[in-house]
């Protein structure tokens, strides 16, 4: 039976019909050359923009040493400063108190576990003062002079005294705190002591505002020159009797005492 045969009309009208997708049609995107088209392969190198700055390593430089270090002692202002000895950020913190030490990367990162595993489960956030930039090299047992500084074996830094070197904040008790950087200093070479926020600052061993301390005072010259300490033994002036002079403070001093 041949098949059924459809009227020209209906033909015509099926051919008229088109698809319509639902997606907006976008405008001709303009013709761009290959060679203009930057060639910029993914890369895990490559960081998507972002305002959270890159953290950095403080147990050891980004960049690594340009030189050898020497061994060198730590660099302790003589003109009074105060730098580094109060808490900033925190609202306690752990501070030197002996004198200056070198302290490797490995105690400071194995003093900063000892805090967080002490005050595991709360909320806090810890800064570090100090920073192991300093490259330590060592040579070989049994090895001559002559033969070079060595290799590089690893970080470290200079702390000098009073300087603070962990601060913690948080809602944290005031004991619980204690006990971590009691802890946390058992690890670590020297003796620490305990501060808050708004404790005085120091200078050197002593600190400033306490007592009547003041800055004045510990910037004048401890040691009194031998002439004041000269005219500080003589008796002093009777009224109507004229000061002595320079030159007699210098004259009594040269005198021999009698046999």
């Amino acid at each position: 039976m041949p098949p059924p045969r459809i009227h020209h009309s209906l033909a015509s009208q099926l051919s008229q019909l088109t698809l319509h997708s639902t997606r907006p049609r976008l405008p001709p995107q303009p013709c761009i050359p290959q060679f203009l088209v930057p060639s910029i392969k993914p890369s895990s190198a490559i960081r998507a923009f972002s305002t959270t700055p890159t953290l950095h390593n403080w147990l050891a430089p980004k960049a690594g040493e340009s030189r050898k270090s020497r061994k060198g002692r730590c660099r302790v202002p003589t003109g009074g400063s105060m730098r580094g000895t109060t808490v900033v950020w925190g609202d306690y913190g752990i501070r030197m108190r002996d004198h200056d030490r070198r302290i490797s990367a490995s105690q400071l990162r194995i003093a900063e576990e000892t805090i967080k595993k002490r005050l595991r489960g709360m909320k806090f956030r810890m800064y570090m003062r100090v920073a192991a930039t300093i490259g330590v090299y060592t040579s070989g047992n049994e090895s001559r002079m002559g033969k070079g500084k060595g290799s590089f074996d690893h970080w470290t830094a200079r702390v000098a005294v009073s300087k603070i070197i962990f601060e913690l904040k948080g809602d944290l008790h005031e004991q619980v705190v204690r006990d971590a950087f009691r802890l946390a200093g058992n690890k670590l070479p020297g003796l620490y002591e305990f501060v808050k926020k708004g404790d005085p600052p120091v200078m050197g061993l002593t600190k400033v505002g306490v007592n009547g301390v003041t800055e004045a005072d510990l910037k004048r010259a401890r040691k009194k020159l031998p002439l004041e300490e000269t005219a500080a033994r003589l008796p002093s002036s009777t009224p109507g009797t004229l000061p002595l002079s320079a030159t007699a403070v210098s004259a009594a001093t040269t005198t021999s005492a009698p046999a």
